[in-house]
């Protein structure tokens, strides 16, 4: 049986854990290692850890806060934010990291999944993409990067099956228009990448209830769901997420 899993992501910013609402309005949250402690402790299936700032401030993942996630948890962390190069890769899962994010730089050059896929497998390797809505992009939705600063005109759907032919194991489609609304994940966004490709998508970017989850699921055809403000903030725990999943008929790990 093939079970969908909950995955909290813990953004952070200078190593520590924040929240903000379409990539902007940051609040700071605490500590991302006793977070993610608390969340492997609680049944999550994985934990996605983001330097969301990294990018825009041209600098390197922390190593320091993945080291310290990587430490308090017993499931696999993939690891986010400013990953530009095989050292880096390397850098980060001798840290820890099960699993490595690429994002702005896989746009600028594609060869960097095709190259990670190649020296890691492509388990390792996951392609976050950040999107929006636009009218001009053939399948309604465009690829964004540098933290959801730089619109780069690239279809989010196209750029999805080009990075699976490249080797990527994983993609991640964050929808900057619902990040941190809590108005549901953008199940059309979702659709479109998830039967666009054969390997997993994670649903990311809105959700706020536990009906929520299962759209994502059922409707955004998505293998796995990407939670943070229900969690942070204690709206439900992953018990409750995965129970609810499993009232609906949605195999989970319980």
């Amino acid at each position: 049986m093939e079970y969908r899993r909950i995955i909290p992501c813990l953004d952070t910013k200078d190593g520590r854990l924040v929240k903000g609402v379409n990539f902007i309005g940051l609040k700071e949250l605490g500590d991302p290692a006793e977070s993610g402690a608390a969340y492997s402790e609680a049944g999550a299936d994985e934990i996605v850890f983001l330097d969301i700032t990294a990018t825009p401030e041209g600098r390197r993942t922390f190593i320091k806060a993945v080291r310290q996630v990587a430490a308090r948890i017993n499931v696999p962390l993939t690891v986010g934010g400013g990953v530009g190069s095989l050292r880096h890769i390397e850098e980060l899962r001798a840290a820890g990291a099960s699993r490595c994010a690429v994002n702005t730089a896989a746009v600028r050059r594609p060869g960097l999944v095709r190259e990670a896929a190649e020296e890691f497998g492509s388990e390792a390797v996951v392609v976050a993409i950040d999107t929006r809505a636009s009218e001009s992009a053939p399948s309604g939705f465009e690829v964004v990067v540098g933290g959801g600063r730089v619109p780069t005109g690239m279809d989010a759907v196209e750029w999805a099956r080009r990075v699976e032919g490249l080797g990527a194991g994983t993609i991640l489609p964050t929808s900057m228009d619902a990040d941190g609304t809590k108005a549901g994940y953008d199940i059309p966004m979702t659709r479109a990448v998830s039967d666009a490709v054969k390997i997993p998508v994670i649903a990311s970017g809105g959700a706020g209830t536990l009906e929520h989850l299962y759209d994502g699921i059922a409707e955004g055809h998505a293998d796995a769901v990407l939670v943070a403000s229900i969690a942070h903030y204690g709206t439900y725990t992953i018990r409750q997420m995965k129970e609810y999943l499993a009232s609906r008929g949605v195999p989970v790990r319980l």
